[in-house]
C-alpha cells in the first residue's frame, strides 16, 4: 500500500486530497485499487507518507510492532477502511461461488486445508465387492428382506469377515469405518436393537439363502457338484444357556468340558466352498447326524446320485456306510483304529506300496511335509487302502511313549496308596485300576495289572506281542471305499481333501470369532453361526480368485494390506470466503492397486461427494 496525493480545481480554488492505494495484478496488468480516501492530512515528507501507508498495511492484517506505542492517525485510517468495506460488503454481498465442474480451479488457502472424518475403507471395500459379485443383495431380496434388512445383513457379515464384534459392539465398529460412504446410507443413529431383530428376521430363511448362494457360487466359480467333505465340530458357551435346548455338555473339540456346547456339522466342496450347515444338541454323537446331513444336501443342493460323501472315523460305522450305499451314493471313510489290527501282516509286507510325497503350501516353500506310502487291498465290495506316514509314526510314538509314562506313575502312586494304608479295600482298589484302563486306553492294552491282596502289592507287566504289534501299527491308517476303480493314491487324495473342512472349521472359530457364543436364545445361536458361515463365503470367493491366478494368498495378508487405504473428507477454505468439501478415498498404494486388479474390483472406493458451506 500506498499514499496517493490528488488536487481538483473548483471556482478558482485547488483542494487536496490524499488516498491509500494498493497495487493489485488483473489479467490486463498491474492496476490501483482506492482502499480509502484519507482526506486532507497534514503535509509531510514522501518518506512519512510510505512509513503512514505501511503501518495501516501491517494493522489491517493484525501485524503489531513489537515495542511499540499505538498511533491515533493510523487507528483512526484503520477504523475508516473497515467501515468502507462493511458498506459495500452490505450493499454487494458476493455472490455465492458454483459448485465447480470437474476441472474448474478455485484459489483456496493453503495453509487451512484440513482433513476430516478419515475412515478406514480397504477390507470393507472388498468384502462388500465380493458380496456384490454373489449376489446376495438379490438373494436377500428375493426371499422378502427389505433395503434396510440387507444393508443390515451386509454389514454384520463384514463385521463377522473383518472385525468380529458382538451386536453391541458393532455400531462402534460400522462408524469407525467407511461403510456408511459405500452404503451411500447414514448410520450414525444406528444402535445395537435393529442388528438383534435382523438376527431373528434372518433365522428362517438361512436354508434358502444358503442354497442360492451355492447355486451362485457354482456357476460363478465352475465347482465340481459330486465330492462332499463332512466333518463336525464343537463350540462353547460363555454362561449356562439355560434356554437353549441344544447347549449340552459333549465330548468337546475346544478342549472345554467344563462349558455347554453345540455340535456343528459342515458340509463342503472339493474347491473348499461350504454346501451346507446344520446345529445339533452338544452332546450328539458323530454317526448319529449323518443321515440328517444327506437329506439336507438333497433338499438344499441337490445332492445327485453317484456323487461321493467323504467322511472321518467318527462315522465309520456299518450302519452309517449302508445307509450312504441305499442312498445310492459311494464314500471314503477313515477306519477305526481297532480296525488296523486285522491288516498288520499286510502292513508288515513292503510290496505294493506307492510313495505318496506331499508338496509344501505355496505360501511356505520352505516347509517340510512328510512322506505317505499307500497301498490298496481289495476285501469284498469294498477297497482298503493301508497308510503310513512318517510324520504320523513320529506322532503315534510320542502319544503312546507319553501316555505310557502317565499310566506307570498313576500306578506308582496307586501303589502308595495302597502301601500307605489309605486305599485297602480289594474292591475299591480294582476300581481305581478300572479307572486307569479307561483313561490310557492307548497302552492299558498292551499292559497287564495284577493286584495281590495277601502281599499287598499292585504288579504291572508289559504284554511284549501286543507292544510290538502297537509300535508296528505307528503311523499306520486305513481308508475304505466302495469305489473300487479309484487307485490308492486316487483314493487317499481324495480322503486328504477332508482337511479343507478342518480348515473352514479353524477359519469359522479363529478368525471369524464363531466361539465363544455369548447368545443364549437357540434361535441367536443358530444365526450367529450362520453369519460366520456367510463371512466364510466370502472369505473362500476372494482366496479362490488369487488362487486362480496363481496367488497363494490368505484373507488376513489381503486385509492387512488394504487396512490403509481410507476414505476423509477434504476441507478447503476457498478465497470467496466458502468452503468447499470433498469427500472421497485416499490413492491406493501401488501393492494396494495390484491386489485390487488381481481380484478385479475398481480402486474408486466412491464417487467424490462434493459439498459447499
Amino acid at each position: 500500500m500506498y499514499v496517493r496525493q490528488t488536487t481538483r480545481r473548483y471556482k478558482d480554488k485547488t483542494y487536496t486530497n490524499y488516498l491509500l492505494v494498493e497495487s493489485i495484478h488483473t489479467p490486463k496488468g498491474p492496476r490501483q485499487k482506492v482502499i480509502c480516501s484519507l482526506g486532507d492530512l497534514s503535509p509531510r515528507p514522501a518518506e512519512e507518507w510510505l512509513r503512514l501507508a505501511r503501518k495501516v498495511e501491517d494493522a489491517l492484517v493484525g501485524q503489531t510492532q513489537l515495542f511499540s506505542q499505538p498511533d491515533p492517525e493510523v487507528e483512526q485510517i484503520v477504523r475508516q477502511v473497515r467501515q468502507r468495506q462493511a458498506r459495500a460488503a452490505d450493499q454487494h454481498p458476493p455472490p455465492a461461488p458454483p459448485p465447480p465442474a470437474d476441472g474448474d480451479l478455485i484459489a483456496v488457502h493453503a495453509h487451512r486445508i484440513a482433513m476430516s472424518q478419515v475412515r478406514s475403507a480397504g477390507p470393507v471395500h472388498v468384502g462388500f465387492q465380493f458380496w456384490k459379485r454373489l449376489e446376495l443383495d438379490a438373494i436377500l431380496h428375493r426371499h422378502g428382506f427389505s433395503p434396510r434388512a440387507i444393508r443390515l445383513t451386509c454389514a454384520m457379515t463384514l463385521n463377522r469377515l473383518i472385525h468380529p464384534d458382538s451386536e453391541h459392539a458393532m455400531p462402534r465398529w460400522i462408524r469407525s469405518t467407511a461403510l456408511a460412504d459405500i452404503l451411500g446410507v447414514d448410520l450414525t443413529a444406528l444402535a445395537d436393537d435393529p442388528l438383534y431383530r435382523n438376527l431373528d428376521r434372518l433365522h428362517p430363511q438361512r436354508a434358502a439363502i444358503e442354497s442360492d448362494l451355492v447355486e451362485r457360487e457354482r456357476r460363478l466359480f465352475q465347482l465340481d457338484p459330486t465330492i462332499y467333505l463332512y466333518d463336525l465340530t464343537s463350540t462353547y458357551f460363555e454362561g449356562q444357556a439355560s434356554r437353549n435346548p441344544k447347549a449340552k455338555r459333549g465330548y468337546s473339540r475346544d478342549h472345554r468340558p467344563d462349558c455347554k456346547q453345540v455340535v456343528v456339522g459342515l458340509v463342503i466342496g472339493r474347491e473348499g466352498f461350504p454346501l451346507a450347515h446344520e446345529i445339533f444338541a452338544g452332546n450328539t454323537q458323530d454317526r448319529k447326524t449323518l443321515g440328517r446331513i444327506l437329506d439336507l444336501l438333497k433338499d438344499r443342493v441337490g445332492m445327485a446320485e453317484g456323487s461321493t460323501v467323504v467322511v472321518d472315523r467318527g462315522m465309520a460305522y456299518p450302519e452309517n456306510l449302508q445307509e450312504i450305499r441305499d442312498r445310492k451314493l459311494h464314500y471314503v471313510v477313515a477306519g477305526r483304529q481297532p480296525e488296523r489290527d486285522s491288516w498288520l501282516d499286510d502292513f508288515e509286507d513292503e510290496a505294493g506300496f506307492e510313495v505318496m510325497t506331499r508338496q509344501p503350501s505355496p505360501r511356505n516353500p520352505f516347509q517340510k511335509k512328510s512322506s505317505v506310502r499307500v497301498k490298496a487291498v481289495t476285501h469284498g465290495e469294498e477297497k482298503v487302502v493301508l497308510c503310513t506316514s512318517s510324520g504320523r509314526t513320529e506322532k503315534d510314538r510320542a502319544i503312546r511313549e507319553k501316555q505310557e509314562g502317565r499310566l506307570l506313575a498313576d500306578l506308582q502312586r496307586l501303589q502308595g496308596r495302597i502301601a500307605g494304608g489309605r486305599l485297602k479295600r480289594e474292591l475299591k482298589i480294582g476300581e481305581a485300576i478300572g479307572r486307569l484302563k479307561e483313561r490310557y486306553p492307548r497302552v492299558a492294552r498292551y499292559h497287564t495289572i495284577t493286584y495281590d491282596a495277601a502281599g499287598g502289592t499292585l504288579s504291572t507287566e508289559p504284554d511284549a506281542d501286543k507292544k510290538k504289534k502297537a509300535e508296528q501299527l505307528d503311523g499306520g491308517y486305513l481308508l475304505r471305499t466302495d469305489r473300487t476303480e479309484l487307485t490308492a493314491a486316487e483314493a487317499w487324495l481324495m480322503y486328504m481333501t477332508l482337511t479343507r473342512a478342518e480348515s473352514a472349521f479353524r477359519a469359522i472359530k479363529t478368525p471369524l470369532a464363531e466361539r465363544p457364543i455369548f447368545h443364549h436364545l437357540e434361535h441367536r445361536v443358530e444365526t450367529h453361526i450362520f453369519l460366520c458361515v456367510l463371512a466364510y463365503h466370502l472369505m473362500v470367493a476372494i482366496e479362490t480368485t488369487l488362487l486362480n491366478q496363481g496367488v497363494h494368498t490368505s484373507w488376513a495378508t489381503v486385509r492387512e494390506q488394504v487396512a490403509s487405504h481410507s476414505v476423509a473428507t477434504m476441507v478447503l477454505p476457498t478465497d470467496g470466503g466458502k468452503v468447499l468439501s470433498i469427500r472421497k478415498g485416499t490413492t491406493p498404494e501401488p501393492e494396494q492397486l495390484e491386489l485390487y486388479r488381481l481380484l478385479n474390483i475398481p480402486a474408486e472406493i466412491m464417487q467424490p461427494i462434493k459439498t459447499w458451506s
